[in-house]
């Protein structure tokens, strides 16, 4: 037996002596493991058997495939975000190579609208979009956490309310006031639609959760941890304006031409006022308002 070899079955017993288990069975075991293939590794077969159609219209595939693939980008920047956030100090270099690579997530989300924007026949989309009334991407709880995760909460809040409330805010209460619950609901009357009662039935007590999970480690918050002088390195705040701008401007303008050239004038199939929902100088959200100056943040998406 090599000394290689030696040396990596010691690993091993230091390995399964510290969980109590017996190594010989462990190698035993690989005696009827069958070798790893791409197609088992990867879960190909059940990834793609997640698309069902429900019409037999020919872009409707493309529609539902877009949208899964921007479901697994989301998982991509929660899982970088969730390694910044939940380490108890994280270096300077750390910092900025993650937020690097959920910037770099966001980029390719939002250069990919052609993909939907020019790859469906609008005729088409208009007789299958029906069939999904009164589904919307309003309730992709993932983006949602994306933003709990990215700001602080106040952030989040809509502008009209934000006076009323603060870090002792309950979070239920804080929850009813956030920007997009507008979007949800009857201006007049204050009532929810289907859309938003859905969305909460299915999520609202994980969003409470993940609110109060995040609000002293959000991305803010651990910029805000790093050393003074390295807040103000120009690369590093470069990367998190970056972050900022791609998200809440330039991805939802991509989003929001998109339906445009689909639907005109036209209602969102969930009901909302998608026009001014989502449009950045209504939202007026943004992470991190400390590093743009008085005049970005008065003009914030006047420019789209």
């Amino acid at each position: 037996m090599s000394q290689e070899t030696n040396s990596i079955i010691k690993e091993l017993d230091k390995k399964f002596d510290a969980i109590n288990q017996n190594t010989n069975t462990h190698l035993e075991g690989l005696l009827w493991a069958k070798p790893i293939t791409y197609w088992d590794y990867i879960q190909t077969d059940a990834l793609l058997n997640l698309q069902t159609q429900r019409t037999t219209l020919p872009d409707e595939m493309v529609f539902v495939m877009y949208h899964q693939v921007n479901e697994l980008l989301f998982k991509m920047i929660l899982w970088e975000i969730k390694q910044v956030c939940h380490c108890e100090k994280p270096e300077t270099k750390f910092f900025t190579e993650r937020l690097t690579r959920i910037s770099r997530y966001f980029d390719m989300l939002t250069t990919s609208f052609d993909i939907m924007g020019d790859g469906m026949e609008i005729e088409q989309y208009m007789k299958f979009r029906n069939t999904l009334t009164p589904a919307s991407g309003f309730q992709s709880a993932q983006y949602r956490m994306i933003e709990f995760s990215s700001t602080d909460l106040i952030n989040l809040i809509d502008y009209r309310f934000r006076a009323t409330i603060d870090r002792n805010t309950p979070y239920s209460h804080a929850f009813e006031h956030l920007y997009w619950q507008a979007a949800g609901k009857d201006h007049a009357t204050g009532k929810k639609s289907y859309l938003i009662l859905e969305f909460e039935r299915k999520y609202k007590d994980e969003f409470l959760r993940y609110m109060e999970e995040y609000n002293t480690i959000n991305i803010w918050q651990k910029f805000k941890q790093l050393p003074e002088n390295d807040q103000k390195n120009s690369d590093l705040v470069a990367a998190m304006r970056h972050y900022d701008k791609t998200v809440n401007i330039t991805w939802v303008m991509g989003h929001l031409n998109a339906a445009r050239k689909y639907i005109g004038d036209g209602d969102a199939t969930g009901g909302s006022d998608w026009k001014k929902y989502m449009h950045p100088k209504y939202q007026r959200r943004i992470f991190f308002p400390e590093l743009w100056s008085e005049d970005e943040l008065k003009n914030w998406g006047e420019d789209c």
